[in-house]
């Protein structure tokens, strides 16, 4: 089982939660932490997810999910809600890098994602997921490349967006289709109504001629 499996089942699922996205960090600049409470834990694995409740109203939460070493289960350290949620810094607005920023009400962490993919597909993901689920106020997105928030970038689109892009695609070219078709149509139909007059006025010099010749 993966890792992220493995925080579906042991985090979330027990919650009704489901797993949205989430991405293995490490801190860029070493926290401070007091002497007391250094020492025991040892090495570990971070990882940020996001997640919503399957029982409406829906509820967003970020979470900070810890494996330490030696344990084969998952605990949740610290969490805020999508409201809590002040700023996203993708650190470089120009190219793919693994650094990024959450700054929230009473806390600020600046992260390094295992890669530059993952983590340019988890910000999608949060972007994506708090223009949906933010009412009272949205999150700024700063030094984010443009294709990570829905717009095109040096890459191409977004991966969230492809899908709709293929959609809209779709559905222009069958409306072009169908407007093609449509004016096939009224061209045959006004071709049908030219020969039918036609037709009424040689029916009609032909009777007119009938008649002289009789008279």
């Amino acid at each position: 089982m993966s890792a992220k499996s493995a925080i579906i089942k042991e985090v979330f699922a027990p919650h009704d939660e489901k797993m949205l996205g989430a991405v293995q960090v490490k801190r860029r600049t070493k926290k401070k932490i007091p002497f007391l409470a250094t020492g025991g834990q040892g090495d570990y694995m971070t990882f940020i997810c996001l997640s919503v409740t399957n029982k409406k109203p829906s509820h967003v939460s970020i979470t900070k999910v810890k494996q330490f070493e030696g344990s084969s289960s998952f605990v949740k350290r610290s969490q805020w809600t999508i409201e809590q949620l002040r700023q996203v810094n993708g650190i470089d607005p120009n190219r793919d890098c693994p650094e990024f920023d959450l700054m929230f009400d009473n806390a600020f962490d600046q992260w390094v994602a295992s890669s530059a993919g993952e983590k340019c597909t988890f910000v999608q993901i949060l972007h994506h997921t708090c223009q949906r689920y933010s009412v009272e106020r949205k999150p700024e997105f700063v030094n984010c490349q443009s294709k990570l928030l829905g717009g095109k970038g040096l890459k191409g689109n977004s991966i969230l967006h492809s899908a709709a892009d293929s959609v809209t695609s779709a559905v222009q070219k069958a409306s072009q289709a169908l407007n093609e078709r449509g004016e096939r149509l009224g061209r045959a139909e006004e071709k049908t109504g030219d020969m039918m007059n036609s037709a009424q006025q040689f029916a009609d010099t032909a009777h007119k001629l009938a008649m002289k010749h009789k008279s």
